[in-house]
């Protein structure tokens, strides 16, 4: 998708001031340092948005100081678009930049038809990486993770893959997704013996989806592997827009995938509490709850959508107040049970 004429005559310049007030957290026992918040390109960015404005999030994502920027071959819609436009946009803006990004893709879900587009064979991340490659117009990504697991592929397979991956020069890094502790664990041993630097686990994680918490950090801490936590507004539920109830034509209302009006009344009584919480540290509930993961030293970072500079600018206004009291903790999870 091409940008306009208008746009393309404003250079843009990154703010010089872009380092001065983002924190930065080491990825595990990786070299890395990531942005506490990372920028999440799953909705907004596809063709059936407005590039303009995805163009407008991602200048105002770095002059903020937010380095990294996760993708996925199939993130759109339709499958591809968010990685090219990103690729028009970085080409216009950031290739100037490029050493100071950190760029992931991923591989793992449905991307084309017939047998080599899904899953975790060699065939389908090595050709997938390539794609994106491509559309991106980058030479590599600095992060390359299989998307999930793959229960027909035997994992010296998929993690064989990442490690070619690494020595062709087309990552830097690799990671996984949506794996559990055991899978993790076996995969972090492949890795290591193949001596391929694995150093970041993505996975869903929210005060109202705590599963991580039962093997997985323990597990990455133990293999000196970072977690990036996705969903860590748990679909809107997290934010202030249903405080009042379902808005009409919102995410609830439509019952799209991952939340119904029915979670969402059913968390009410929660929602309600812990946004009196919030109040009283002087936070936005969206923005405690990005200040609740980060508290957890695993996460090096948060990935968070946005659909505009302002939603993206009120986000990162969570890094103003990262601690927490006991008393706080306590009362937080007397509020999650």
């Amino acid at each position: 998708m091409q940008i306009n004429d208008k746009s393309e005559i404003t250079e843009y310049v990154a703010d010089s001031q872009r380092y001065k007030h983002m924190t930065y957290n080491r990825t595990g026992k990786s070299g890395v340092l990531l942005p506490a918040l990372s920028l999440g390109l799953w909705h907004n960015f596809g063709f059936i948005d407005s590039i303009q404005n995805a163009r407008e999030v991602l200048r105002t994502a770095f002059d903020l100081g937010i380095t990294h920027f996760d993708l996925a071959n199939n993130y759109g819609p339709p499958y591809g678009s968010a990685e090219e436009n990103f690729g028009t946009i970085f080409k216009k803006d950031f290739k100037n930049y490029r050493d100071e990004l950190f760029v992931a893709s991923k591989a793992g879900f449905d991307m084309w038809p017939g047998p080599y587009g899904n899953w975790g064979s060699r065939k389908y991340l090595i050709s997938s990486l390539d794609q994106s490659l491509k559309r991106m117009g980058l030479d590599y990504v600095d992060v390359f993770y299989h998307h999930r697991p793959d229960p027909e592929t035997p994992l010296e397979e998929t993690m064989g893959a990442l490690t070619d991956i690494v020595r062709q020069g087309k990552a830097l890094y690799v990671g996984i997704s949506n794996y559990q502790p055991e899978e993790t664990q076996k995969a972090a041993d492949i890795l290591k013996y193949n001596n391929t630097p694995f150093i970041l686990h993505q996975a869903r994680y929210s005060m109202f989806d705590r599963w991580v918490e039962n093997g997985l950090l323990d597990t990455l801490d133990a293999n000196g592997v970072g977690c990036i936590a996705f969903s860590p507004l748990a679909q809107g539920m997290l934010t202030d827009r249903y405080l009042h109830g379902i808005p009409k034509g919102s995410r609830a209302d439509k019952d799209m995938s991952y939340l119904s009006a029915e979670t969402v009344t059913n968390n009410l009584d929660k929602i309600l509490r812990l946004n009196d919480l919030a109040q009283n540290r002087g936070q936005k509930l969206s923005q405690m709850a990005i200040a609740w993961l980060l508290r957890k030293p695993t996460v090096a970072s948060v990935l968070i959508g946005a659909s505009s500079s302002n939603q993206l600018k009120e986000n990162v206004k969570a890094l103003d107040n990262l601690s927490f009291s006991a008393e706080e903790i306590n009362l937080i999870d007397d509020v999650l049970g």
